[in-house]
This record gives C-alpha cells, sequence and structure tokens, in this order.
C-alpha cells in the first residue's frame, strides 16, 4: 500500500537531521518499496506545514546528505504558545496545517525538533492527523529518551572549546569561563566541561553560591595553580535567583544591565578575587558542522524505526533510545516535559569526586 509522507524539522538546527532524514527515507524505500513511496518534503518546519511551501521529493535528494549539517528543508521556530493565537495575519494557524496535511494527501507526517516541537506533534495528534516525532537538540533534553540526537555532536564541540581555553588561560593566568547552550537543562555543559577538564561547572539545576565559586577558583591560585577554567551553561542562576520566578530573574538582570550569567560571573570573580577573568561563548557553533559518528549511527537508527512506525502504522509516537534499545513513546506521555540533570545523579558524583566545584 502507497504511503504518502511529510516531514519537517523545526527549531533550531543540529547536526543529525539529515542523517535522520535520510535514514526514514531509505528504510522506508527499502521496506516499502520505492515505487510504494512518496516522501513531502516541508520547507521551513511547521511555518512550511502552515503556509503550504512543500516539494515532492526524489530518492537523489537523500544522497550524500549522512555527513552534511543543518538540514535540507530548512528550519524555522514557531513557539508553540503562538499555535493556537490568531495574530495580525489573521491566519488560523492549526486550521492551516490540518488542510495542507488534506491538500498534500499525507498519510502522516514525519516531525524532527525538540521540545517546542514535540508539544506542536501531540496538538496535531490530538486534531486528527497521523504524527510521529524524532527527538532532536544539542541539549538533550527530551523526555523519555536517553539521548537527542544532536547532542554528542556538540559535546564534542564544546570540549573542543573548553580544551583549547587551557593553554590561553595558562599563558596568561586568567580564569576563563566558556559559556555554553542550554537555557533550562545542563546536560550539554555537564558531559563537556567534565570531558574538557572544567574545574567548576555552572548548570541550571544546581543554583551556584558565587562565594563558593571564587574560593574554589582562589583554592587552585593557593595550590600553585595560576589559572582556572569554568563551563556554564547559559541558563544557570545563583542561590537568591532560584527563589525567583524565571521573569522575575530576566527582570533583575535587565535592570542591573546585566547581558548574561556568564559576564555577571566573570565580572563577581574579578572583583571577589583580584584575579583577571575571560568570558568566550561558542554560541551558535555548537550547532554546527557536521555530525559525530555516534549521531549519524543514533539518527540512522532513529530514522529507520521511524520506518517501522510508518509501516505498521503506528502513530501519536517518538522515537527514543532507552537502555540501550532503540524504541517509541506516547507523544502524550514526554510532549511539555523536560529531562533535566538531577543534582545527585552518577556523573554529578564523578564530577565532584575528582573534584570539580558546583559552586553550591
Amino acid at each position: 500500500m502507497k504511503k504518502r509522507i511529510g516531514i519537517l524539522t523545526s527549531g533550531g538546527d543540529c547536526p543529525g537531521l539529515n542523517a535522520t532524514i535520510r535514514g526514514v527515507a531509505k528504510a522506508c524505500y527499502e521496506m516499502l518499496g520505492q515505487d510504494n513511496v512518496e516522501i513531502v518534503g516541508i520547507s521551513n518546519g511547521y511555518y512550511g506545514l502552515i503556509h503550504n511551501i512543500c516539494r515532492e521529493m526524489k530518492p537523489e535528494d537523500f544522497s550524500g546528505i549522512l555527513t552534511r549539517g543543518g538540514t535540507i528543508l530548512g528550519t524555522k521556530r514557531q513557539p508553540f504558545k503562538m499555535m493556537t493565537v490568531i495574530g495580525e495575519d489573521n491566519i488560523d494557524k492549526v486550521k492551516n496545517m490540518k488542510k495542507t496535511y488534506k491538500d498534500q494527501k499525507l498519510d502522516c507526517l514525519l516531525t524532527l525538533g525538540g521540545n517546542g516541537t514535540h508539544k506542536t506533534s501531540k496538538l496535531l495528534s490530538d486534531e486528527g492527523l497521523n504524527v510521529i516525532g524524532l527527538p532532536k537538540t544539542i541539549d538533550n533534553d527530551i523526555y523519555g529518551t536517553d539521548v537527542t540526537f544532536g547532542f554528542h555532536s556538540a559535546v564534542d564541540i564544546a570540549t573542543d572549546a573548553i580544551d583549547r581555553l587551557h593553554s590561553t588561560a595558562n599563558s596568561h593566568s586568567r580564569i576563563l569561563l566558556c559559556e555554553i547552550m542550554g537555557n533550562k537543562a545542563g546536560w550539554l555543559t555537564l558531559y563537556s566541561g567534565i570531558s574538557g577538564g572544567a574545574d567548576i561547572i555552572l548548570i541550571p539545576e544546581i543554583p551556584y553560591d558565587i562565594d563558593k565559586v571564587c574560593q574554589s577558583v582562589i583554592k587552585r591560585t593557593e595550590s600553585g595553580k595560576n589559572f582556572s577554567i569554568i563551563a556554564v551553561a547559559e541558563g544557570c542562576f545563583d542561590t537568591a535567583e532560584a527563589k525567583l520566578k524565571k521573569k522575575e530573574r530576566a527582570k533583575l538582570r535587565m535592570e542591573a544591565g546585566i547581558t548574561t550569567a556568564t559576564n555577571r560571573i566573570a565580572a563577581q570573580i574579578q572583583q571577589k578575587t583580584g584575579l583577571e577573568a575571560r568570558v568566550c561563548v561558542p554560541g551558535h557553533m555548537l550547532r554546527g558542522g557536521i555530525p559525530s559518528a555516534y549521531d549519524r549511527l543514533l539518527a540512522t537508527q532513529f530514522g529507520e524505526y521511524a520506518a517501522q512506525l510508518i509501516r505498521d502504522e503506528k502513530y501519536g509516537m517518538t522515537v527514543a533510545k532507552v537502555d540501550g534499545n532503540i524504541t517509541a513513546n506516547n507523544l502524550e506521555d514526554i510532549a511539555g516535559k523536560t529531562k533535566f540533570v538531577e543534582p545527585g545523579c552518577q556523573l554529578v558524583t564523578t564530577a565532584k569526586n575528582i573534584g570539580i566545584s558546583f559552586g553550591g
């Protein structure tokens, strides 16, 4: 039986998106027969679904993209909280997405993205569309899966950035802070911080005390170390801010003229210790470039499993890796939930036991 499959990539890009698209396509062609599969590429995420920006793809479109970074479909952020809101353009986004699905004669829709993408996927599933999600994010914070594709590639890049700070920090006797993406969850900072030999790791799940951070820096100086490396998640906050709501924290920082938590921490360290502190921000470099071998493998496995779900007509699901096995979760069980670092988890304990401070 012929299947017409729509695919979109939504939210921030990351290495492994194209590898996943390729995995889906190759597995569908293999399992269902090339003549029984039609794949429709939807441009720029849900924006393309809303505005019916689609094109029918050919088998050759999926050739040579295993190692290609970014996404051949393009991506765009469409905040979930605005999906059911009709704005000044007078567009009913949910109605339009359902219409595009129908006009394109889709049998199912594959959505590659993070937490926001999965919330919209569930919304469309609840509206009666056949949806399958695939977990993409460098933050590794999607609930119900051990790992997301894109995460390990970003860990490699962030680790390399931290690696390169050691020699220059040593040369100039400086405290160097590396700001790592991760607004809500600290997985990327935790993994790269340990892998890159950071002395202090600051993540949102463990609010820091700036005095304890400074004590750790001074302790290293007194032991004969002339520099310190601090891995900082962009979304981290101190113990006083932990008592505030997110909007209150943002307002407080804006009033104080603070651009990022990392810049504030650097200024406080310099003021309290007298040691020179500088900030390095790899930023969107963490999203760029070719996927690692691990992510190519994981993306291929995820794509192939999605093809199995299509073949078996199991919809309202999202692919996952659990205890080493590729499987799937119900969208309703994971959408809207975030996987956070547990402060008492084994990896945090490992870091503490080798002398890494979390400023807590």
